[in-house]
């Protein structure tokens, strides 16, 4: 927490249950606590009906604000989002890639626009109901350094989602359940007889929800008919081992002479790398992944079973306008290497490997071939004490 109980919190209230027992341990702390809930999406364009819908998580929220007697403020965010982050996530489908709208949510609203909003209205701190927890030191020279690390319960650890923030942002934030199990944050909302404390968990893209990917893309991206072509394990007998960092970064490319075509699709931006549903592509004993996606020649190609060889590499580059680093007092130097775990999608357990700095990109070489590297995703590393160092999107 904070020393100086005269400071005043804002708590990010969602009308979630992890927001509002954030809110109920400031209150029992005796901090100066007000609830600001933010609206960011109107439009209901593919959107899954009784998922994360606003009003209701309003009216939860306001209920839970009136349950702890604070006070209660209401801000509509949602010409930032739109042009923050639904733009973003348009404009890197239609790209082929495939990007992480939370990861942005935090870095452009939560932590930056939202920020503004509570500090406007008087706040110090921003708190929200992330499971990731905060500390802080001075270096040799006296500055203030902030480091985030993973959440107490490794289940919900969400610290993946706050891999874009900076220091600055860092210095405002708090996180009050870091260091509770979801488990215990139930019991504290059972207890306390809070009106989210049944509440779900929300799903889908943050505060749009649950949705029919390719219909919401629809609103841009319109439906264009392309093949799917299966790459058969046979292929890859023939090829060339890759052996330097480079070659084991790039994906491998393919053209519809190498396979077979088998059916088609509706548009290749509407698909992920490692995707495994939607393809409606029967007649396989193991279910079929896609393995690359060709968005010039709007072609899909495919492989049969988890175990493709077209699902895995062992490296990852990260382009160095795209590399962040939290602590920008560790960011490696060129042709200086780090080894630290790391993550390359939500809730997938920590892998091993090494950073390896050079001038043309941040290179990621894993102990052991990693499944679904997809471009656009953001790729994380920690420390072994479970610190969250940086992060960057990963380009090939």
């Amino acid at each position: 927490m904070i020393p100086d109980k005269s400071l005043k919190i804002a708590v990010g209230l969602s009308g979630g249950v992890d927001s509002s027992v954030a809110a109920l341990l400031l209150k029992r702390a005796g901090y100066d606590v007000f609830a600001l809930f933010m609206q960011n999406w109107h439009d209901t364009t593919g959107t899954l009906h009784g998922d994360c819908e606003w009003e209701e998580d309003r009216f939860i929220a306001e209920m839970v604000a009136k349950k702890l007697d604070i006070p209660f403020h209401f801000v509509d965010l949602s010409d930032i989002y739109r042009k923050r982050v639904v733009d973003y996530m348009f404009s890197e489908y239609e790209k082929g890639r495939t990007p992480n709208p939370d990861v942005l949510c935090n870095r452009e609203v939560k932590f930056a626009a939202f920020l503004k909003a509570a500090l406007d209205l008087g706040a110090d701190f921003v708190a929200t109901g992330h499971y990731c927890r905060k500390e802080k030191f001075k270096d040799d020279s006296g500055n203030i350094i902030y480091r985030i690390l993973r959440g107490r319960d490794p289940g919900k650890d969400q610290s993946y989602f706050l891999c874009q923030l900076d220091q600055q942002q860092l210095s405002r934030a708090l996180f009050p359940i870091g260091h509770l199990l979801k488990s215990e944050v139930r019991e504290l909302a059972r207890e306390a007889q809070l009106p989210s404390a049944e509440k779900k968990d929300s799903q889908g893209i943050c505060f749009v929800g649950k949705v029919d990917l390719p219909l919401f893309l629809q609103q841009k991206l319109e439906p264009k008919e392309g093949d799917v072509v299966e790459i058969f394990r046979e292929h890859y007998d023939s090829m060339p081992v890759k052996e330097s960092l480079e070659e084991m970064a790039s994906p491998l490319c393919y053209t519809p002479s190498q396979g077979k075509v088998i059916g088609s699709h509706q548009g290749a931006y509407y698909y992920t790398i490692g995707q495994r549903k939607g393809l409606n592509i029967g007649g396989h004993k193991e279910p079929l992944f896609i393995i690359s996606i060709d968005i010039i020649t709007n072609t899909i190609y495919v492989g049969e079973g988890e175990s493709h060889p077209g699902l895995y590499r062992r490296a990852l580059k990260i382009l160095p306008a795209e590399v962040h680093w939290i602590r920008p007092d560790l960011a490696l130097e060129s042709s200086k290497e780090l080894k630290c775990d790391i993550r390359i999608r939500y809730r997938q357990p920590l892998q091993k490997g090494r950073l390896i700095c050079r001038r043309e990109a941040l290179y990621i070489l894993f102990d052991k071939p990693q499944r679904g590297i997809t471009p656009g995703q953001f790729a994380v590393w920690y420390a072994p004490d479970g610190e969250m160092l940086g992060s960057g999107v990963i380009n090939g």
